[in-house]
């Protein structure tokens, strides 16, 4: 249990911008580094690599894990493999997102629902909830107690639906089979903003189907 006690969650903001159905946004994204002090992976490599190869420092670099392929989460994944050499992993059902952004790539390998991701000695499940985007996937680490949601979940309610690719009864659905029923002490780890608790947005579930966003 040494190498598990010696886990952290490192956290960084980035800024850029966000772009679908022909608008841009400006985005700030949360960029998450699980790891120890000698090897980690980065959950939603965002708009600068630099500054998080900086954040990930001399460590080796296991995975480079994309919650989903909208473009502010995948801008810096291919430059932040290159300074790394770690593989870059997301669900097949959004490489059609990846490919408006990064058309001359591909992602090195394939999230799919079930899967194990090992690092430091924890192992982080991935959780396939559809909803905001087709391959949309969150983070489950039991042994810290968290999940990272990328933009499945927000504190305060779901993932926005009301662009292409997207589905509000679908997300509610991976909500409330695959997040809502982790214990409610598990911290939530967002794409975007502040962080919040699954105990503390399961009661709001009805309210978010009334109000239909």
């Amino acid at each position: 249990m040494a190498a598990a006690s010696a886990v952290r969650v490192d956290h960084l903001v980035t800024s850029g911008t966000f772009s679908l159905d022909g608008g841009t946004w400006d985005v700030d994204n949360n960029v998450w580094i699980v790891g120890d002090d000698s090897e980690a992976i980065v959950i939603d490599a965002a708009h600068d690599a630099a500054a998080i190869a900086a954040a990930v420092g001399d460590r080796t670099l296991r995975a480079i894990v994309c919650t989903h392929a909208h473009n502010d989460h995948i801008d810096a994944a291919p430059a932040l493999a290159a300074l790394t050499g770690a593989p870059i992993l997301l669900h097949p059902d959004d490489l059609f997102l990846w490919k408006q952004t990064h058309p001359e790539s591909s992602p090195d390998g394939e999230l799919a629902d079930g899967q194990q991701l090992s690092v430091a000695g924890i192992e982080l499940a991935v959780l396939h909830t559809p909803g905001h985007a087709p391959g949309a996937v969150c983070l489950y680490a039991p042994a810290l107690g968290t999940v990272f949601t990328g933009d499945t979940l927000f504190a305060g309610g779901p993932g926005a639906t009301g662009r292409s690719f997207s589905d509000f009864p679908t997300i509610i659905d991976s909500i409330r089979e695959r997040l809502l029923t982790l214990p409610p002490g598990t911290v939530v780890r967002t794409g975007h903003g502040d962080g919040t608790t699954v105990g503390a947005e399961a009661p709001q579930l009805d309210e978010w189907i009334k109000r239909g966003h």
